[in-house]
């Protein structure tokens, strides 16, 4: 401010022409720079408006929620099973043929409640969907889960009779269960994507899912063993799971954007050119689906205790790089999808997923070491590409309005069939643990072949 009253007196000193040539010369300065600060100012503002549309962008997927529930459902996954089986082995006295019955026994009846269950809510919750938004398919069925999941911890904490998990399963059905959940994904992941990329959008939804439940699992078996009041073990474990899923329903219920209504068509402009759905088309994938489902799923649920058993024996850790094991073809799935869908079509791809599910259950039949388990897995990479592939095809044959109901009609099929599938091989696993313990895999293998038919 001292330094103005000077510049006023050298001002007054200069001669006219001198002063009229310095102003000339500031305005000329000023309208040279003027480009260029305007150019500053619309580079921050494109800048700052990508970053709005990126965060928005970030802000609809709904890979996050995905990531969330399978942390938690492999923490939860872990605990139920080493609980169950230590429950059952205190009751049958350390007989582990007997603990097997009875746990395969209890599985069988835990999985078919919420399943069933399931069913009353889940087209329910599809159809609203389609009226007043995808969030009520999400939401709803994970405070279900959460509550659902509570028990376990209570009958741990309490040594409460194991009939109270059934509870828990008939109020995660209520809510939707498993079914409603992945319809909601699957219908947001169809919504945000075109049909050229929705296979591939179905198979990174699963990838994603795939990968937090590899660093899920790899955690359990040892969070599992952290022993907290009383020497409980366990405990700890289940907390952490309904933290985590309590957190994918925080971000499902205030953070993620969904699709509003009257956007659905906009984002699927080839919807409007399909014409009529061809239901013939639409049963041959439901057939597909509902074949594969029935020979991987219970023989999936007998493998978590044909672990436990002799000869193989795991304990906590193993169970632990077991299930990681098992996540992990959900990474290699999505690898074969990107290496292989320059050159193969979606039905090929779907066959080529059906070949390597059925070859490692058949190897994983003759399982007497953890080598021959994990070389079992190893052979499985791909099996995962099938089921988001069909859903992927089924997707481009309906329209976005319809999404909610039919995915939550597909859902219900496959958890009937996933009852039907547990019922058969839990049933058909105490039978033969005297003779021939792996012929359940064989069976498994057998029936997952047959779902190649509707594809051919």
């Amino acid at each position: 401010m001292d330094d103005a009253p000077e510049l006023d007196y050298l001002m007054q000193k200069l001669p006219v022409e001198s002063t009229v040539n310095l102003n000339t010369e500031l305005c000329r300065t000023a309208h040279r720079a003027m480009p260029l600060i305007t150019a500053q100012s619309s580079f921050s503002n494109q800048r700052a408006r990508r970053l709005d549309v990126s965060m928005g962008g970030f802000l609809t997927l709904v890979e996050p929620v995905v990531i969330l529930n399978s942390i938690g459902s492999s923490f939860y996954d872990t605990a139920l099973t080493l609980a169950i089986y230590s429950r059952c082995n205190e009751t049958s006295g350390g007989q582990s043929d007997e603990a097997q019955t009875l746990s395969s026994d209890f599985f069988r009846v835990y999985s078919s409640v919420g399943s069933l269950v399931s069913l009353l809510s889940t087209v329910p919750l599809g159809r609203l969907a389609d009226r007043r938004g995808q969030k009520v398919l999400l939401v709803v069925p994970q405070l279900g889960s959460i509550l659902g999941k509570s028990f376990l911890l209570f009958l741990i904490l309490y040594r409460l009779p194991l009939y109270v998990l059934y509870v828990g399963a008939c109020l995660h059905g209520i809510c939707g269960g498993s079914p409603a959940y992945w319809s909601g994904v699957d219908s947001l992941a169809a919504m945000r994507s075109g049909s050229r990329a929705r296979s591939m959008r179905f198979n990174s939804v699963d990838f994603v899912s795939g990968v937090a439940g590899i660093i899920g699992s790899l955690i359990s078996g040892y969070v599992y063993r952290i022993e907290v009041s009383d020497g409980q073990t366990g405990v700890l474990l289940i907390f952490v799971s309904l933290l985590v899923c309590g957190a994918g329903l925080f971000y499902s219920a205030f953070i993620l954007n969904y699709p509003a209504i009257a956007e659905r068509e906009e984002g699927n402009p080839d919807s409007s050119e399909r014409g009529e759905m061809d239901r013939g088309a639409v049963a041959l994938l439901f057939a597909a689906m509902i074949l594969f489902v029935l020979g991987m799923s219970g023989a999936e649920k007998v493998i978590c205790l044909f672990v436990l058993k002799p000869p193989l024996s795991w304990d906590s850790v193993w169970v632990g790089y077991g299930q990681a094991a098992t996540n992990m073809m959900y990474l290699t799935s999505f690898a074969g999808v990107l290496l292989f869908s320059r050159w193969l079509s979606d039905p090929a791809l779907i066959l080529l997923g059906i070949v390597s599910n059925c070859t490692g259950m058949a190897i994983m039949a003759f399982a007497q070491h953890s080598w021959v388990y994990f070389t079992a897995r190893g052979i499985m990479m791909f099996a995962c590409i099938p089921m988001p592939t069909i859903r992927s095809q089924l997707s481009k044959l309906m329209d976005a309005q319809s999404y909610g109901h039919i995915f939550s009609w597909l859902q219900s099929s496959l958890a009937v069939t996933d009852v039907l599938s547990t019922f058969l091989f839990t049933g058909v696993y105490p039978l033969t643990l005297d003779w021939y313990s792996g012929f359940c895999f064989l069976l498994s293998a057998l029936i997952s072949y047959v779902s190649a038919v509707p594809i051919l």
